[in-house]
């Protein structure tokens, strides 16, 4: 890694925390740790982190919660911890705005990966399959403009609208592919996902999340619309600046 990334662990098992703590330091990580919600928020009142990995299950407010609010304000990357190995929490997870996610027991090797993976994902835009290398720095769409070099996205009255590093991703894949039929094998592979953990079902929750975003319907979308047996289309037009 070019610099030290600071992230923050949030786990309510000491044992866990130390764990992490130790072998991400080993991989010049600086890290803190969190026993629990207000500890997060303290850490994050007063330091800078580059990603969050938060655990499901934690005493008072639990992790889709915390999730849910700080993705509210912030576009930080966060990954999940869970025990629970079903598609639908998984899903919930994505849906609350985190970028991925790990079941416990994990192999911290597997973590780290992950870790590597949204970081270069959030931070390195060209990594995003060359779709936006050599394009312009601005998109516009029926009052949207979009900022490929900050990755903020603003609406038709200048408010900002918060997005995570896959939900960019996604958007941006669309934008580069207007009125066009992309099926969900085209946007896993347009999307730098999960690896062998991307399935079909984790595309159509992150199109969920941004319709919500963009859409001023998300039940009745106008942008975004599905093709049946086909996959999805960005049905307006894309101008560049």
């Amino acid at each position: 890694m070019s610099r030290a990334y600071h992230i923050l662990v949030v786990d309510d098992h000491a044992e866990i925390r130390d764990l992490l703590k130790r072998f991400f330091q080993q991989y010049e990580f600086k890290v803190s740790v969190a026993a629990d919600g207000n500890e997060m928020k303290a850490h994050l009142a007063h330091s800078s982190f580059d990603l969050v990995i938060l655990d499901l299950m934690l005493p008072g407010k639990d992790g889709i919660t915390l999730c849910r609010e700080l993705r509210a304000s912030s576009n930080i990357p966060i990954i999940m911890l869970t025990a629970l190995s079903e598609d639908v929490d998984r899903i919930i997870g994505l849906e609350v705005g985190a970028d991925d996610y790990v079941v416990k027991p994990f192999n911290p090797r597997e973590l780290l990966a992950r870790v590597k993976s949204v970081l270069r994902r959030h931070f390195a835009i060209p990594n995003i399959h060359e779709q936006i290398a050599n394009k312009p720095a601005h998109y516009f769409f029926l009052g949207w403009k979009l900022n490929s070099t900050t990755r903020e996205l603003h609406n038709a009255d200048n408010i900002l609208i918060a997005l995570t590093s896959t939900e960019f991703e996604l958007l941006i894949a669309f934008l580069t592919h207007p009125n066009v039929i992309l099926s969900r094998e085209d946007l896993l592979n347009l999307v730098q996902g999960r690896g062998g953990d991307v399935y079909d079902r984790a595309i159509d929750t992150l199109i969920s999340r941004l319709r919500k975003k963009i859409e001023v319907d998300p039940k009745s979308p106008k942008l975004i619309k599905t093709i049946w047996g086909g996959g999805y289309r960005l049905s307006c037009e894309v101008s560049h600046g």
